[in-house]
């Protein structure tokens, strides 16, 4: 139970603080700025990391659950309680934003700025290149985990400051999918469920290539 309880809580602050930047930016008239957001988004993740990751592993999002299951680093038999509190609490954080700031016009749901097809194609991409490093970590092959959040919290802030006005920048199906149902907006909700699924698979299979297959070989017994 900690463990699913760490993993409501902490998506419930990602969504709360994230999109919460978002909301704010809105009712403020842009103080908080495209910057500002992309920041907090990333300083969010990171400190998450390092105040819930030895306990759950701070998924906080259902496509990172997804992809460690696919490369073996996470029980399938938690992959459904994962998810269902990674939504409760992104569902919990929209609802009370939308209590907060009834005058919000948005509630920082994920809307392609241009082509559905365009926002499908980003957030793989997108996806694709966090998971790639989340799983350099999970693998080992940085020597430094306490890096983990920074490098981390850096990639999603940086992936959010250049992608985020066309696609949202999402990465995250728990992260489009409370602000949309909640506010009612739920235009091409398939991208932001679809794209950073289909970019954590790809991204597993890119960590596996390129980090197993240069995994030393073991050394031969002495005879």
């Amino acid at each position: 139970m900690k463990k699913f309880a760490a993993e409501m809580l902490a998506t419930f602050i990602l969504i709360f603080a994230g999109t919460g930047a978002v909301v704010i930016n809105d009712v403020t008239g842009g103080t908080v700025t495209h910057l500002g957001i992309s920041l907090v988004f990333g300083l969010v993740v990171t400190a998450l990391i390092h105040a819930t990751g030895d306990v759950s592993g701070c998924h906080i999002n259902p496509a990172v659950t997804v992809g460690l299951y696919f490369s073996r680093k996470f029980e399938g038999r938690w992959v459904l309680p994962y998810i269902s509190a990674q939504l409760a609490g992104a569902f919990l954080a929209s609802l009370l934003l939308r209590t907060l700031f009834p005058e919000a016009k948005t509630l920082g749901e994920t809307i392609p700025r241009g082509s559905a097809c365009q926002s499908f194609m980003l957030e793989i991409i997108l996806t694709l290149f966090l998971l790639f490093t989340v799983l350099a970590f999970v693998k080992g092959q940085k020597g430094n985990s306490a890096l983990a959040g920074v490098v981390i919290g850096g990639v999603i802030a940086l992936e959010a400051m250049f992608a985020g006005p066309i696609s949202g920048a999402s990465m995250n199906p728990a992260r489009s999918l409370a602000p949309g149902f909640v506010s009612g907006n739920t235009r091409d909700i398939w991208v932001y469920v679809a794209g950073p699924i289909a970019g954590a698979l790809l991204g597993v299979l890119c960590s596996h290539f390129i980090h197993d297959q240069n995994q030393p070989a073991p050394p031969k017994p002495e005879i």
